[in-house]
């Protein structure tokens, strides 16, 4: 295999140990399965070391390579000490509800933020908005959700997209159709939503009918709809392939959530898993916290990733922009929009 085949993107996105990059993370990043790298908080001491983490990747890789992080805003951020804590996308709903026009520049200068500090470690994207809505019934997402209201959640999510955006930051919507009615966390159980297709459709689905057009990927939930599909729609074409790319229109990457996550158990082994969500319509699997089971995924013979969907994996990379992250006016500016929600 020649090293420019090599440094294309494949289809298996993966995490590194700690604060600096091991040999063996270095030579996973290398193999040619590797489709992107996620961060955690154990990969996080400061600005500088999470900045000289990011270099080292891009150099053990020689190409270019989707690097992630999921910085939510409240309960779910990775960057913490030296970064802005960004309130609970909870918390700027309800806001919206007090002053619609506090909401929106807040869930704005959310994405702002979260844009800007990624930028600045080069990073190329975070798995955010959460579209999941807030029924009050699912403790894993609750506050995570911007709302209950479909119109509400959309708008406020577009906003935040477009705060991402002004930095050149790719938005992934999470977790299609909806983890919000689901009681069960799919970390830990294998949820399931009893609702008939239609009921999901008209409420759920709804934020992602409406930021199609505007998001890089999204990031399908790891939930059982027996009304639509005995699959997980993680593992299901009927939700990947007929409702998100042929009724929705979607386009951009759609990126498995973890493989190792007791609600994708049901398919099998990790190749299996894996085989499973791409022949459903993923463009990338992803396995966290788990060397043992990357190292068998990458060596699992998964198929090179096909044209369309290589460059769908390229396309989460950041986009040039003609602003410097050390631009501190808009930032203050922005964490001042975001005091409101605190």
């Amino acid at each position: 295999m020649s090293s420019a085949r090599r440094r294309e993107p494949g289809s298996v996105m993966l995490d590194v140990a700690g604060l600096e990059l091991e040999r063996a993370d270095a030579d996973r990043i290398a193999h040619p399965a590797c489709g992107g790298v996620i961060l955690f908080a154990r990969n996080v001491g400061s600005p500088r070391q999470v900045a000289e983490l990011v270099a080292a990747i891009r150099e053990a890789r020689g190409g270019p390579l989707p690097i992630c992080i999921d910085q939510e805003g409240g309960r779910v951020q990775r960057l913490r000490t030296g970064f802005t804590q960004v309130p609970a996308m909870g918390a700027i709903g309800r806001l919206y509800d007090c002053d619609a026009r506090a909401g929106r520049e807040a869930a704005r200068a959310a994405g702002s933020v979260i844009g800007r500090e990624l930028r600045a470690l080069d990073l190329d994207f975070s798995f955010t908005p959460v579209l999941d809505l807030d029924w009050g019934r699912s403790a894993v997402i609750g506050d995570r959700a911007f709302h209950g209201d479909p119109g509400t959640a959309a708008l406020l999510a577009g906003d935040l997209l477009d705060g991402l955006a002004a930095w050149g930051v790719a938005g992934i919507g999470k977790h299609f159709p909806g983890h919000g009615y689901a009681g069960d966390d799919s970390h830990v159980a294998i949820p399931t939503d009893e609702r008939p297709l239609e009921q999901i459709i008209a409420a759920d689905v709804e934020p992602y009918a409406r930021l199609c057009d505007r998001m890089a990927g999204v990031m399908p939930a790891h939930v059982i709809y027996p009304q639509a599909d005995p699959h997980p729609a993680g593992f299901s074409r009927f939700w990947l392939q007929t409702v998100l790319r042929q009724r929705l229109g979607f386009s951009g990457a759609i990126l498995s959530d973890d493989l190792a996550m007791e609600g994708a158990s049901v398919a099998g082994s990790i190749r299996a898993r894996a085989q499973a969500a791409l022949e459903a319509g993923c463009d990338v699997a992803l396995i966290c916290n788990r060397p043992d089971l990357a190292d068998e995924l990458l060596d699992a013979g998964l198929p090179d990733p096909a044209p369309e969907s290589r460059a769908r994996i390229l396309a989460l990379c950041a986009r040039p922009v003609a602003r410097s992250p050390g631009d501190d006016v808009d930032w203050l500016q922005a964490r001042a929009a975001l005091e409101p929600a605190r």
